[in-house]
């Protein structure tokens, strides 16, 4: 059980920091939003690349912010049921759930983007667009990080649910609102 604990620990304190960073891009999005709209409507001068960098910042924060989502108990679920349920109950359908449908979704993704992600960096991909961004292979890298992380934050939680199940440890595998 240490060693589990220790996974516990050093993952939510990874996907934390990464959740921080994560969180200053959308400043970064904001700021290149703006100027953008600014250019294109008052100076009537609009550029491929910073529309491009528009979807590149977004998809950099849905990707590898959905691991620090998933520790804050952020993602979108039906709660008509779950959340009339004991803390024993909810910590078994988050740990089983974790092992039948969120972890196995996470490596047949990043199985499946192996392959689209590879080819991307052999060529240096680049926009197909005239004054787009080069490096879309960095983008594409993106995919199987962000699903690389959220599979470690998966296994973590389900680890949480399991040693809070044990009574080790772990007050309660959900915080409680309010």
């Amino acid at each position: 059980m240490k060693l589990i604990k220790l996974y516990v620990k050093i993952v939510d304190a990874m996907n934390e920091n990464i959740g921080i960073f994560t969180a200053w891009l959308t400043t970064l999005l904001v700021i290149n939003v703006f100027y953008d709209t600014i250019m294109r409507y008052v100076f009537k001068k609009g550029h491929i690349a910073l529309q491009e960098l528009e979807w590149h910042i977004f998809s950099v924060i849905f990707l590898v912010g959905a691991a620090y989502t998933l520790k804050h108990d952020g993602h979108v679920r039906v709660d008509i049921i779950y959340t009339k349920l004991s803390k024993k109950w909810q910590a078994w359908i988050d740990m089983v759930c974790s092992f039948t449908f969120l972890i196995p979704f996470c490596l047949i993704v990043i199985y499946a983007t192996k392959i689209f992600v590879l080819d991307s960096w052999a060529v240096r991909e680049t926009s197909p667009d005239p004054g787009g961004l080069p490096a879309r292979y960095l983008l594409k890298a993106m995919i199987p990080l962000g699903f690389a992380l959220l599979l470690a934050q998966g296994v973590s939680e389900a680890f949480k649910c399991l040693l809070f199940l044990c009574g080790l440890d772990i007050e309660d595998h959900r915080k409680e609102e309010g």
